[in-house]
């Protein structure tokens, strides 16, 4: 492999998260296992558990944390140092959901949490360990849902003392459903998010970062995916002080596929970063990654940074990852760093994409030569640039919102 990032990975796919003794030590309740892997090693050994005590302080150093402000955490990645904790209340969270889907609050010794995965960071360990509740939501087996049928929860924040969530998703066998989770209000928040899709299952889910400008919010991801299962998962990031999402999907059997998707516009002194992993385990599986980002105003600041391994066993592997950023104004920066591992020839495709840069000058004069105004042009090109992320959500009424949103965003640095 000639292209940067890219490497050879001769670790043992046991080491690796949700591989070996992570999984054998798990227990539920107060007490679980883990703490596997290598800090800062490859992806096929990073350090995963679900106990603070097993990470290290983060000193900004470590590759996972390098382009993070964290001055600008509010004291989520220093919870076990000095007092601080994650004491605050939790987002309130208000339903709107099918008849056919539950959703429950239940307590830490529910035997669904722990099912998807296991924190990658200290910073999702501290929520693992300081979580009170969490919100479950399960779409039955052989569940029917449309984009009609959209089950959401709104998540508003209640306050910026440091605090902790926790959030469930279950496809049951066979399910096909839209779940979308809606953040809104001032928060310093640090959550767990898992994706529990079962073998057959045919799920979208929709993460929303629609904060006040003062949030500060660390969410992981956690993705499993079944036996012939399918999952499309959207990260839109828009209003926030600081948003870093890591989405990681794994497969628990063949013939899975994954769709993820991601849209942000940064504004001036805004810091969004996306960090994701595709953890091809086993055969014949499939993943596309895209995601899109504008950014404008002195100090926006956007970081994409994508993950793909191909272990030994993933034999039949087609995947693929893209990232492009859309330069406004001066001041704007965006870091995209793409890796991809292969431990295996036999596979059907892989390989990703990477670019940032500002406006193409061939586009507004194309524009321009058929009468339409510069700064109607350039709107006109952003507009297209954000859309390829937006029609792939194929949900009506979120659509709409977000190119409402892209829209505001415009206008607001008056492009």
């Amino acid at each position: 492999m000639t292209e940067e990032g890219e490497k050879l990975s001769d670790l043992n796919p046991e080491s690796g998260p949700l591989g070996g003794s992570a999984v054998k030590a798990h227990s539920h309740g107060d007490s679980h296992g883990g703490g596997v892997g290598v800090p800062d090693s490859s992806r096929a050994g990073r350090l995963t558990s679900y106990k603070l005590a097993d990470f290290p302080l983060i000193t900004g150093r470590e590759e996972d944390w390098r382009f993070t402000p964290l001055k600008r955490l509010r004291g989520l990645d220093r919870v076990g140092v000095k007092g601080q904790e994650l004491n605050g209340p939790a987002p309130v969270v208000a339903v709107t959901k099918p008849d056919a889907v539950t959703v429950e609050t239940v307590g830490r010794g529910d035997a669904r949490i722990g099912s998807a995965g296991i924190p990658e960071d200290r910073v999702a360990a501290a929520a693992w360990e300081h979580f009170a509740e969490a919100t479950v939501v399960t779409l039955p087996a052989e569940y029917q849902g449309t984009a009609d049928d959209v089950t959401t929860l709104t998540l508003t924040g209640a306050g910026d003392t440091p605090a902790a969530s926790h959030i469930v998703v279950h496809a049951k066998k066979f399910a096909t459903g839209v779940v979308v989770l809606d953040h809104r209000g001032t928060a310093v928040l640090s959550e767990n998010v898992e994706v529990l899709v079962e073998d057959g299952a045919n799920l979208t889910v929709v993460s929303i970062q629609d904060w006040n400008d003062d949030a500060v919010h660390a969410s992981g991801q956690h993705i499993s995916v079944g036996r012939d299962a399918k999952v499309k998962h959207v990260v839109i990031n828009l209003g926030g002080n600081l948003l870093r999402t890591t989405p990681s999907a794994r497969y628990t059997g063949p013939g899975g596929e994954v769709e993820m998707y991601g849209l942000y516009f940064a504004d001036a002194g805004q810091h969004l970063e996306q960090r994701l992993f595709v953890d091809h385990s086993t055969k014949n599986c499939k993943s596309r990654v895209t995601y899109k980002g504008a950014l404008q105003g002195d100090g926006a600041h956007a970081v994409w940074i994508g993950d793909v391994l191909i272990r030994k066993e993933a034999e039949g592997t087609d995947t693929y990852e893209m990232n492009r950023n859309l330069i406004l104004t001066q001041g704007a920066r965006a870091d995209s760093v793409p890796n991809l591992e292969i431990e295996t020839g036999m596979i059907e495709g892989a390989g990703h994409a990477s670019a940032t840069g500002r406006f193409d000058d061939e586009q507004l004069f194309y524009l321009q030569s058929r009468g339409i105004q510069e700064d109607v042009a350039r709107r006109l090109v952003v507009r297209g640039f954000l859309n390829e992320v937006i029609q792939h959500i194929k949900v009506p009424a979120l659509e709409e919102r977000m190119r409402d949103a892209v829209e505001r965003e415009l206008a607001a640095g008056a492009l």
